[in-house]
């Protein structure tokens, strides 16, 4: 890109799920080069969001960061968020001038310029990029771990508390995957009904 100071779109996915990471993408979108369509992830298609995804990381440069489950239960489902959101601000390799953050709160200890814009994702272009690629990589992510481990509906639930995943847990119980912080995967380990 020619632009020597670039703005930089970061957005997580994951935060309400009972298992998986959280994984966070930081796009600086080429502006000669940006996919017809693009828009914020949750108003995509699956198709769409994966076409996108694989125009996104021809033309722009990106990074990805993911917290892991057991981060996410040692320092709380917000801080792992943010953690996720600085490894993927440092797998772009140099920094931006400034990157817009989806959401009402700014990650401390960025390598720059932070704003945080509550509806990003529907808002500014590179952060629609950095939802779609996070969205994807999680989804694909949690399809591979359904593999790993069925029964709990991941490849269609993402991790998130449906029925067929509660069904799977009063089956099969709790996976590595779970996160045991989260109250209703706690109260399963302490033998409460959730």
């Amino acid at each position: 890109m020619s632009c020597a100071a670039p703005v930089c779109g970061v957005d997580e996915v994951g935060r309400g799920p009972w298992a998986g990471p959280v994984v966070a993408a930081a796009v600086i979108l080429d502006v000669t080069a940006i996919p017809a369509g693009l828009d914020d992830s949750k108003r995509l298609p699956a198709a769409r969001r994966a076409a996108l995804h694989d125009e996104l990381i021809v033309s722009a440069r990106w990074g990805v960061g993911i917290a892991s489950v057991a981060e996410i239960d040692e320092i709380n489902i917000l801080q792992a968020s943010f953690l996720a959101m600085r490894r993927a601000l440092a797998a772009l390799g140099t920094p931006p001038a400034v990157a817009l953050i989806d959401g009402k709160h700014l990650p401390p200890g960025l390598p720059c310029e932070g704003r945080a814009i509550v509806g990003g994702d529907g808002r500014a272009l590179s952060i629609a990029a950095a939802s779609v690629i996070a969205k994807v990589t999680r989804d694909r992510m949690m399809t591979e771990l359904a593999r790993d481990f069925p029964g709990y509906g991941w490849e269609s639930n993402m991790g998130y508390g449906t029925r067929a995943h509660q069904s799977g847990l009063a089956r099969l119980g709790i996976t590595p995957h779970h996160r045991r912080s989260f109250r209703p995967i706690h109260n399963i380990l302490c033998g409460k009904n959730s």
